[in-house]
């Protein structure tokens, strides 16, 4: 089965190697960081994920915010920023702050819908409210028709669903599990580092779709699913909001959603909307044998 990779973000890029300030090389920052990204240690893998997937907001944070963000320390996102061959993070920042102006001034800020969400001056609660706008809107954009109907199709006919996800994507796992099996699709989760959990993931054949479910570095038992889903013929699937993730590397299928944010942690707005919008195509795969179990819960 050939791999299909679903991103919600371009390959970001200035118009010219003039228009913008030059990783090394004369590269824009993130065409560099992603070539290079094999090289970094675990903690500057975080630093680049985040960069490349949030450029907007790296542009104008200090060290200390993007390393919260990233999940590190702003010493690492000062060795990160050496590693690349820049004097220290202002470098760096600067060439974020060059590559956002030229994607800006190539693709416009303003929405399909024509204009901003709110005024110039708006509220920090009317901040958050435009940023989960442009989440939903940036993880459709990213998507392809070919690649959702893959995924839909997995969902819709496989034997059996395994659903993997720790910590704050473990509410997400369970939403999925409950989407699905209002549709009388059999499918359990893991959500925790106990027996019974490896004990599930260890019954995976090749009549199972493993489900992988991540925010930035994904947990390692997350990895180790998705590396046993593979070695058993599973087929996999990852829903990861990293396009340099880790847990997408063993995926066949993976599906990005994204999560920039001006509040203290990351927007989910997307991914729930990206479930949803899972189990509808699942759904409409055959309404008509659905529909008398959807009417009978009183969902509609």
């Amino acid at each position: 089965m050939s791999k299909t990779a679903t991103k919600s973000k371009p390959r970001r890029s200035g118009s010219s190697a003039s228009s913008t300030a030059s990783a090394p090389n004369g590269k824009t920052l993130s065409t560099y960081i992603t070539e290079r990204f094999d090289e970094f240690s675990r903690s500057q893998k975080d630093v680049a994920r985040y960069i490349v997937d949030h450029l907007e907001e790296a542009a104008f944070q200090t060290a200390e915010e993007l390393a919260r963000r990233a999940d590190t320390s702003s010493s690492t996102v000062v060795r990160f920023s050496q590693a690349l061959g820049f004097d220290g993070y202002p470098e760096l920042q600067q060439a974020a702050i060059e590559e956002y102006r030229a994607t800006v001034a190539t693709t416009g800020t303003a929405s399909s819908g024509g204009g901003a969400l709110f005024d110039f001056d708006h509220t920090e609660f009317e901040s958050s409210l435009a940023a989960d706008y442009a989440n939903i809107e940036s993880t459709a954009r990213g998507l392809t028709r070919e690649s959702v109907e893959v995924c839909v199709r997995e969902l819709a006919t496989a034997h059996r669903v395994v659903i993997v996800a720790m910590d704050q994507m473990a509410f997400f796992a369970s939403y999925l599990r409950h989407m699905l099996a209002l549709l009388d699709i059999r499918a359990e989760t893991v959500t925790q580092p106990r027996q019974e959990s490896i004990t599930r993931l260890g019954n995976v054949d090749d009549d199972t779709l493993v489900v992988a479910f991540s925010a930035g570095r994904a947990h390692p038992l997350v990895i180790r699913a998705m590396k046993l889903a593979r070695h058993r013929g599973a087929r996999t699937m990852a829903i990861t909001d990293a396009t340099l993730s880790d847990v997408g590397e063993h995926a066949e299928h993976t599906l990005y959603w994204s999560s920039d944010s001006p509040s203290y942690t990351r927007s989910t707005t997307a991914l729930l909307a990206l479930v949803e919008a899972l189990a509808h195509g699942v759904y409409a795969r055959d309404k008509t044998a659905f529909k008398d179990r959807i009417r009978a819960f009183k969902l509609k």
